[in-house]
């Protein structure tokens, strides 16, 4: 039975169950979006096999989890599971069949990053002439240059970024509000967006959103995944990147040119420092050519000796006179015949 096609949440229960999230719980539109898409995709899973969401079994349940419909995402499930919870404490089922649902084992993959030359390669690609071109490449300076999320970067208001004292104020997870350092090129980007683009696309309307549309209104998430896909296809990285891998390409070149990680943490919004810490998987690489620079018994073309760490082991010793211990004085010492040396 193939992928089945989202369709709008018509399912009485499932409409419930997104007013709960979006009023009693207080959930974000982001979050409550997110669970509208798994759930209309259970819907129109249980559809086609002529089942509802009262109907369903957890035989029908799992197999829309572990099919194309749940695809196995761990988003899906909390989506399923929050919505059959919601629904047995109304009372309208007596049984969970999500119940004996578990969360796949999560992989352990490392987050995608790009160089610092694939980066620049991306901005220098942008064309800053007209509106849209300076508005493109003052949000990828900001994506970049600050490790916005997508959300965080679109929700930004003109008034949140202090171009005379290098700061941008964003919200993130959970409505967190934190303070960013503003970088250079970012500032003078987005100087000259704010000056002439940002002017001219609001055509003499009031907006209080820093990143605008060609239609003058508030970028959206979908909006800026066509200019990251554009900024992207004339860097000919085109499906090598995504908005958070400029995030994650912030974090990792600031740890590998020796930003301390609590720093990183701040600027990120990380609520833990171990989520942070994944990022220093890249910098071994760059802390192992720091040690061979640096390190005097592994310094390379400062008069230190290359080690082959690969090699085998050897015992040899240097050359010398059968006789000499490791004690005997050398023949070239300046205190020979037993007087010390002054």
């Amino acid at each position: 039975m193939g992928e089945p096609r989202p369709v709008p949440v018509v399912d009485a229960d499932v409409q419930d169950f997104l007013d709960y999230l979006a009023y009693e719980r207080s959930a974000s539109a982001n979050t409550v979006a997110a669970y509208r898409r798994d759930l209309e995709r259970l819907v129109a899973y249980l559809h086609e096999a002529g089942l509802t969401v009262r109907s369903a079994g957890e035989d029908d349940v799992e197999a829309f989890f572990t099919g194309p419909g749940g695809a196995g995402a761990g988003s899906s499930l909390a989506a399923v599971r929050g919505l059959y919870g919601f629904l047995v404490r109304e009372g309208v089922l007596e049984k969970d069949p999500a119940d004996r649902l578990r969360a796949p084992k999560r992989r352990e993959d490392l987050p995608r990053v790009l160089s610092v030359e694939e980066v620049e390669r991306v901005l220098t690609r942008i064309v800053p002439t007209g509106p849209l071109g300076q508005r493109d490449l003052a949000a990828m300076e900001l994506l970049y240059g600050c490790g916005l999320r997508a959300s965080e970067l679109v929700g930004l208001r003109a008034a949140d970024v202090d171009l005379e004292g290098g700061l941008v104020r964003c919200l993130g997870k959970g409505d967190k509000e934190r303070v960013v350092p503003l970088g250079g090129a970012a500032a003078n980007a987005v100087r000259r967006y704010a000056r002439d683009g940002r002017r001219t696309l609001l055509r003499g309307r009031r907006r209080d959103q820093l990143l605008l549309n060609a239609r003058g209104a508030p970028l959206t998430r979908q909006g800026l995944d066509y200019v990251l896909r554009r900024a992207l296809r004339r860097a000919d990285l085109l499906g090598r990147a995504s908005a958070h891998t400029f995030r994650h390409s912030f974090a990792t070149h600031l740890l590998a040119a020796g930003a301390d990680l609590r720093s990183v943490q701040e600027m990120l919004g990380h609520a833990s420092v171990a989520t942070t810490q994944i990022y220093t998987h890249v910098t071994v690489e760059h802390l192992r050519e720091v040690f061979l620079e640096t390190h005097p018994r592994a310094r390379r073309g400062r008069g230190g000796v290359d080690v082959d760490f690969d090699a085998a082991p050897t015992d040899e010793r240097p050359a010398g006179p059968a006789s000499a211990g490791p004690d005997a004085p050398s023949e070239t010492s300046p205190a020979g015949h037993g007087e010390s040396a002054s």
